[in-house]
């Protein structure tokens, strides 16, 4: 059985419907995982994910290197056994928070005073105490490797959109090299818990359309499990990222799941990169937007598609947050417990707060795989 079957193909977009298999567990597409950066998604026990039915979990090498170390992860079998959580994971391999934490970009495309890139890799300090660290492409992938997720992905350099033309095209191509190296030495171990381990690559090239299609017809070219769009603009910027959408999917292999990096900060934004041909979404806005208030409701409500729970308006609303919504969040409270729980400052409220957003995106994402495979999607995004 192969890892990704493609089941079924949107009539009027590039929308698909498909299933990941791995020893965890069948993923169905299109996705949207919560991010558990540190193995736990925030405010959430792996009980709450359960009855969330998540499929797929992520987390983050990066994050888990620093504390507790890989090493401690993979002396009891790793992530699974550790978090006590049986179903698929994946882990970001820590570039784009090697370059984002690390660093304070100074200049266009120069390098800041926490992180020195060379051609064999880069040396870091922890965000945490200043600690010095380096990552290779191949001790990313041990370090993955040891941690034990079921998709793990290359090492890159994640450059700044605002990076000049040389300096991307520098990074981009140093990433293809990383690239083929992550393959390698993934290849040298591909089971180490027991279980099959995937590796996907990640297109590259900031905002240029040609060093996109370079960076894409490179990745797809190499015998990877899954290709990812990486980059400061995919997800903060959803114009750029539709257009970079529009330039590489011609390029990428039918056959392969496809990933878009940290696109989620509105639930639209998952259907529109749906509807441009890709299968897995990652984000933390829900759950960060979830202990700050803001939760998802299927009406614009001013601009956006959320409320404010902690406005005033909200202290005597006893309608659930939203009435479409089956989360046991909107179940169970009304509105004004909601706005009385932040206004106290109550744990509780974040938990029932990121409850409800990330039951949001997995639903959406379960009705969207719906109406892709009844040729409704176009419909679906209209009502929607």
């Amino acid at each position: 059985m192969s890892f990704f079957e493609l089941i079924h193909e949107d009539k009027n977009t590039g929308a698909r419907a498909g299933i990941m298999h791995t020893d965890h567990g069948d993923i169905l597409t299109p996705v949207f995982m919560p991010v558990g950066t540190q193995a736990t998604v925030k405010t959430l026990d792996q009980t709450d994910l359960y009855n969330l039915d998540s499929s797929i979990i992520l987390a983050n090498n990066y994050h888990l290197h620093l504390r507790p170390g890989e090493d401690l992860i993979d002396s009891v079998g790793g992530l699974h056994k550790f978090m006590n959580w049986n179903r698929p994971i994946l882990t970001d391999s820590g570039g784009f928070q090697v370059f984002s934490l690390g660093l304070q970009k100074e200049q266009k495309g120069q390098q800041g005073k926490l992180v020195k890139i060379d051609e064999d890799g880069v040396n870091f300090r922890s965000h945490l105490d200043g600690s010095s660290h380096r990552f290779t492409p191949e001790s990313a992938i041990v370090c993955q490797r040891k941690i034990g997720a079921d998709i793990i992905m290359a090492f890159d350099e994640c450059t700044p959109d605002n990076a000049d033309y040389k300096y991307t095209k520098e990074a981009m191509e140093r990433t293809h090299r990383w690239a083929s190296r992550c393959l390698q030495e993934h290849k040298k171990d591909v089971n180490h818990h027991g279980y099959k381990q995937f590796l996907f690559g990640i297109i590259q090239g900031a905002k240029h359309e040609d060093l996109r299609k370079e960076s894409a017809q490179y990745i797809s070219n190499l015998d990877f499990d899954g290709i990812a769009l990486g980059g400061e603009s995919i997800g903060y910027n959803m114009e750029a990222t539709e257009n970079i959408l529009r330039w590489v999917m011609p390029i990428i292999p039918q056959n392969k799941p496809r990933y878009s990096m940290g696109v989620g900060l509105d639930p639209a934004d998952l259907l529109k990169a749906v509807s441009g041909g890709i299968d897995m979404f990652d984000c933390v806005a829900p759950t960060r937007l979830a202990r700050h208030g803001m939760l998802f409701v299927s009406t614009k409500e001013d601009s956006k598609r959320r409320l404010n729970i902690k406005n005033s308006v909200f202290s005597k609303d006893l309608s659930a947050v939203s009435k479409e919504c089956s989360c046991l969040t909107c179940k169970n409270y009304s509105r004004a417990y909601l706005h009385h729980l932040f206004a106290a400052q109550e744990v509780s409220g974040l938990r029932l707060a990121s409850i409800h957003n990330t039951h949001f995106m997995l639903d959406l994402m379960r009705q969207a795989r719906k109406a892709i495979l009844e040729d409704k999607f176009s419909e679906f995004i209209k009502n929607f």
